[in-house]
């Protein structure tokens, strides 16, 4: 007889993710010696230093640079080398280029994407075209040792860099983890890390231009979201309202439109008679629905089997009536059409048109969005509600809307965005196999700067407002990150960039090296106090305009590595 599936206990486990993070720390050190080296060398500019560690200096909104900037930095992780020049050439003003450049973006498989395609099956990774079941098969029931069962974690994790630096379906990856954020699971989780790969790939990569109501169901069904939220054990007997208040709070109306503990009938209405939100009452409703949703991962059981599937046990629905939002579910249905509709109310609620559409501008646009942008994707949101591309429209309503371009400055990137721009502006070239050092080494540094992939514990996904992030500890850690990208390699002879070699021979002056590496990292120049301050870092007291030794002199080398990770430190960077 089949012996059911145990997970190791909290110890075990807990000194599993240890040896896991022992040896990323291992490859990721010695730490900075470069950069140390550097700043002893060539004595950081303090009052430049200071900014860039300074919360005031968040606060000084810079205007909005050219409409290609806006686009490649805020609907993508930062513009390539020619990139602008592309945008620019896609026709005669800035609304028709950006027109042109985001109606390409939303229809991704019309873009040529095949240096991110090519270098994925460079990667070799074994686990991303597998079906739920294979992956189930291969890394649970089959019980591997723990490195190869999160094996579709792992690979998930250096897929998603490698498309974020090389993928030219730059808004679709940043749509990808805006919903990945949105529908957060802590995915490094023994149960949960063996079938990422399903998660990602056919839940929100699937999903992530389309149908709200069709995603809305697809993460309901997923097995990752099935454990991490518990209503894999949701039943009539043993109600679980985890899921059912997270995809009320979390994933659709939003707990602005949570009216606590009052009885349903005293919920305020709308003009067309709907209630303006839900109390605990709807909370227990929605989950009272969607008992004996689960999975297929009890092998001792044979009314399960073990596949890792989702469906429907019916002996754990509750086929009493349920008074949900404004509907009411009679009695005596059956579970999936149950569930089906609770979600079907939850995706017509004004309030989710409202909360998605917030969340949206919140990414896209600002941390605090006008409110006629809001309404503007909250309109969209319902006009096209049956639309197999509704998705898509709000997010053309949002960005193609006349305030998009005004706003500049109001957000900054997080330790992923700064990560993944450096080195698209540097045209990194980088290998995310499993077995490479650097890469191991940039996730832990990842971490470090508080933002790991699918490692969120909460379900509410990383914070999407500057003042979580431009406080000393991440602003610290992804300056290291950054100053990381420029030291030499590990046991090698090469640098991890190439700087030297994408300077062009013409260009050896001290401003010269400023002008060219500040367009070429922000496609736009620096405040000309600060701009001043990067020249006179690069030119150490000599005439910022004579030619420096650069080819031959390694501590002219240095020190251009130097002023890029400076120019990766400044506040200018940060913004989008």
């Amino acid at each position: 007889m089949t012996q059911p599936l145990v997970p190791p206990d909290r110890s075990t486990y807990v000194a599993l993710r240890r040896r896991r993070e022992a040896r990323l720390r291992r490859r990721a050190l010695p730490d900075s010696s470069w950069g140390r080296e550097a700043v002893r060398r060539w004595s950081t500019p303090p009052s430049l230093a200071l900014r860039a560690f300074a919360a005031e200096a968040f606060e000084q909104i810079p205007d909005p640079p050219a409409a290609g900037v806006i686009a490649l930095t805020r609907l993508g992780f930062g513009p390539r080398p020619g990139e602008l020049a592309a945008f620019e050439a896609l026709g005669a003003t800035d609304p028709q280029r950006l027109q042109i450049w985001v109606d390409e973006q939303l229809d991704p498989a019309s873009i040529d994407d095949s240096e991110a395609e090519a270098r994925l099956a460079a990667a070799s990774f074994e686990s991303l075209d597998k079906s739920l079941v294979d992956l189930w098969q291969d890394y649970v029931v089959a019980d591997p040792p723990w490195e190869i069962r999160m094996r579709p974690y792992f690979e998930t994790e250096r897929a998603t860099l490698l498309r974020g630096l090389y993928s030219r379906r730059q808004l679709f990856e940043l749509l990808v983890d805006f919903w990945h954020n949105h529908f957060n699971v802590y995915a490094y989780e023994f149960g949960i890390g063996p079938i990422w790969v399903h998660s990602d790939r056919d839940v929100i990569r699937a999903n992530a231009l389309g149908n709200f109501r069709v995603m809305l169901e697809a993460v309901a069904q997923s097995p990752a979201m099935l454990r991490f939220l518990d209503n894999r054990d949701n039943s009539v007997d043993g109600p679980n309202e985890n899921y059912g208040r997270e995809v009320l709070e979390l994933h659709s109306l939003g707990v602005d439109a949570y009216y606590g503990s009052i009885p349903k009938d005293q919920v305020p209405l709308d003009g067309q008679g709907k209630p303006l939100g839900y109390v605990d009452e709807d909370v227990t409703a929605c989950a009272r629905s969607l008992t004996g949703w689960t999975m297929r991962d009890r092998p001792w059981d044979e009314n399960f089997g073990d596949t890792g599937e989702f469906f429907v046990y019916e002996p754990w629905h509750d086929t009493d009536e349920k008074r949900f939002l404004d509907v009411t579910i009679p009695a005596g249905g059956a579970g999936l059409p149950d569930g089906r509709a609770a979600l079907d109310a939850i995706a017509a609620h004004p309030a989710t048109a409202r909360f998605i559409a917030r969340k949206l501008c919140r990414r896209l646009v600002a941390d605090q969005p006008p409110q006629a942008l809001v309404d503007a994707g909250a309109d969209a949101f319902t006009q096209h509600a049956g639309a197999l591309d509704q998705l898509a429209r709000v997010v053309r309503a949002i960005v193609l809307a006349p305030e998009f371009p005004t706003f500049w400055g109001q957000k900054v990137k997080r330790p992923l965005e700064i990560a993944l721009s450096a080195l698209r502006s540097t045209a990194a070239d980088w290998d995310f196999s499993l077995d490479d050092e650097d890469t191991d080494s940039l996730l832990w540094r990842s971490y470090n700067a508080g933002q790991p992939l699918f490692s969120w514990p909460a379900p509410n996904g990383y914070p999407d407002i500057k003042e979580a992030w431009i406080t000393t500890g991440p602003r610290v850690m992804n300056w290291r990150l950054t100053n990381w990208f420029s030291e030499v390699q590990d046991d090698a002879d090469a640098f991890r960039l190439d700087l030297l070699g994408q300077t062009p021979p013409e260009v050896r002056s001290a401003r010269a090296l400023a002008d060219f590496w500040v367009d070429r990292i922000l496609g736009r120049a620096m405040p000309a106090a600060e701009q001043d301050e990067i020249v006179e870092f690069m030119a150490q007291g000599i005439n910022p305009d004579l030619d420096l030794p650069l080819d031959t002199d390694e501590d002219v080398q240095s020190r251009l590595r130097a002023m890029i990770g400076l120019i990766f430190m400044s506040p200018c960077f940060l913004w989008k």
